[in-house]
C-alpha cells in the first residue's frame, strides 16, 4: 500500500470518517478512534459494549488506535476486507479488538463497509475464491492451507484432552469440560450404542471418535483429508488403546463405501461448498442404514444474509479458510430433501466463550508460536481471526447448530 501525501491522506480520512459517522446511529455502542496525530474521534453515543462477553463485567467504550492513514485508503477501496488487511499490516491496533469489532458489527448490521467501489476492488479476491471450489483436489488444497499448519501449532491453544477445533458447550468449569459436553450431546443425539458402527466425516485430531468409542463402546470409522490430522489422530487412537474399535482413514467423503448405523460431522459442512451440498447429503443418505441417524454441527449464516454472502467473498474466506462457505439453515434444508430433520439446536452462544478461551491460550503461547517459525503478520492474522469470530458470535451475527437427521 503506497504512502499518502498529506492532502490525499486528509481527504481520505474525512471521507472514511464521514461514512463511518453515518453508520453510527442512535443506540449503537460508541467507538473511539485515536488518529495518528493524537486527535480522538468518537463514533456514536457513550454506550459501550461489554469487553468480556463470557464473564460480563463493566460496560466500556472500545478504542482503536490508528497508526497510519493508509487504513482509510484501504477502507474506502476495499471495505471490511481492507480493514482486516490494515490490521495485519499494523496500521491500526486495539487493546480490545473484540469490542471494536462488536461495535462495528452492530453499526453495520453485520453487512460491512461495502460500496460499489469496494465490490469492484474485491473482484480479484472473488475470482480466487471461485477457483478455490471444493472439488476433490480443491478440498485437499484448501484443507492443507489451514489445517496442515502443524499439529504442534494447534496444540498450543486447543484443549489438551479433546483437541476439538469447534464450538464447545458452556457453561463449564474449563474448556476441556465444555468440549466434552459438546461431544456428549452429539452422542446422545445419535443414540449411540455398542451395536453401532459410526462414521465421522472430517474427524480432526480424533476427539469425537475416541470419545464415542470410549464412552459408548461403538465401532468408529473416521475420515479426513488432512495428512497432519490423520497422522496425529491415528497416534492418539493407539495411545488411547482403541485401535481395535477406531479406524482413521485418509479419505474424501466422495469416496465413501458401505453403510453405517450413524454418521457424525462436526463443523466440516462449511468446507463442502454451496454447489456441493446436495451431493454431500445424498452421499450421507446412501451411507446410512435404514433408520440411521446423521448428526451435523455447523456454523450457520442467517437466511436473510445468506444470498448476499454466498455471492461475495470476505476476509475470512480470503486469508483463513479458502474455499469455505458458511451455510444457512434454509440452504441445508434445501440440499437435504431425502432426510428428515428432526432436531435443531443452536449452541451459537457458546462459541464466543470457546473462542475467548482459544484466544487467551494463543496469546499466552505467542513465544512458542514464534519459535515454530510463524512471523508477526501471521500472528496478527490469527489474532484478528479469533477476535472477529468471537465478536460475531457474541453479537449473534452467526449461529452454530447441532442438527439431527433421520433416514
Amino acid at each position: 500500500m503506497p504512502r499518502l501525501v498529506p492532502p490525499a491522506g486528509a481527504l481520505l480520512r474525512r471521507a472514511a470518517l464521514a461514512r463511518l459517522r453515518g453508520m453510527w446511529q442512535a443506540g449503537v455502542p460508541a467507538l473511539e478512534l485515536e488518529l495518528p496525530g493524537g486527535e480522538l474521534v468518537r463514533l456514536g453515543d457513550a454506550v459501550g459494549v461489554r469487553a468480556r462477553h463470557d464473564h460480563g463485567g463493566a460496560s466500556a467504550v472500545a478504542r482503536a488506535r490508528i497508526h497510519d492513514d493508509r487504513l482509510f485508503l484501504r477502507l474506502v477501496l476495499r471495505g471490511e476486507m481492507g480493514a482486516g488487511e490494515a490490521f495485519v499490516a499494523g496500521e491500526w491496533s486495539s487493546e480490545d479488538v473484540v469490542g471494536v469489532i462488536r461495535a462495528f458489527l452492530r453499526a453495520s448490521g453485520a453487512r460491512g463497509f461495502e460500496s460499489p467501489l469496494t465490490k469492484l476492488a474485491q473482484l480479484p479476491a472473488l475470482a480466487r475464491h471461485r477457483r478455490a471450489a471444493n472439488t476433490r483436489t480443491g478440498s485437499e488444497r484448501n484443507v492443507h492451507a489451514h489445517y496442515d499448519l502443524g499439529n504442534e501449532f494447534y496444540r498450543l491453544f486447543l484443549d489438551d484432552e479433546t483437541l476439538a477445533y469447534s464450538a464447545a458447550i458452556y457453561p463449564a468449569p474449563s474448556l476441556a469440560e465444555a468440549q466434552r459436553q459438546k461431544l456428549e450431546r452429539l452422542c446422545e443425539q445419535l443414540q449411540l450404542s455398542p451395536r453401532d458402527h459410526l462414521l465421522e466425516i472430517g474427524c480432526g485430531w480424533g476427539g469425537m471418535a475416541i470419545h464415542a468409542a470410549r464412552t459408548r463402546g461403538c465401532k468408529v470409522t473416521a475420515i479426513t483429508v488432512s495428512r497432519e490430522q490423520h497422522a496425529l489422530a491415528v497416534a492418539r487412537v493407539a495411545a488411547a488403546g482403541l485401535a481395535d474399535r477406531v479406524t482413521v482413514e485418509l479419505r474424501d467423503y466422495r469416496d465413501l463405501a458401505g453403510t453405517y448405523d450413524k454418521i457424525v460431522s462436526i463443523e466440516m459442512l462449511e468446507a463442502v461448498g454451496y454447489e456441493f451440498l446436495p451431493d454431500y447429503f445424498a452421499r450421507c443418505e446412501r451411507a446410512l442404514a435404514p433408520g440411521g441417524r446423521l448428526a451435523i454441527q455447523t456454523i450457520t449464516m442467517p437466511d436473510d444474509r445468506f444470498d448476499a454472502y454466498r455471492r461475495g467473498v470476505d476476509w475470512m474466506q480470503t486469508y483463513i479458510f479458502p474455499g469455505t462457505l458458511i451455510p444457512s439453515l434454509g440452504a441445508i434444508r434445501a440440499a437435504s430433501p431425502m432426510l428428515d430433520l428432526v432436531d435443531v439446536h443452536d449452541i451459537g452462544p457458546s462459541y464466543a466463550p470457546t473462542l475467548a478461551a482459544w484466544r487467551e491460550r494463543f496469546v499466552a503461547a505467542l513465544p512458542a508460536v514464534r519459535a515454530l517459525g510463524f512471523d508477526e503478520p501471521f500472528i496478527r492474522t490469527w489474532l484478528l481471526y479469533l477476535a472477529f469470530s468471537e465478536a460475531a458470535f457474541a453479537e449473534r451475527t452467526l449461529g452454530d447448530h447441532q442438527l439431527l437427521f433421520v433416514r
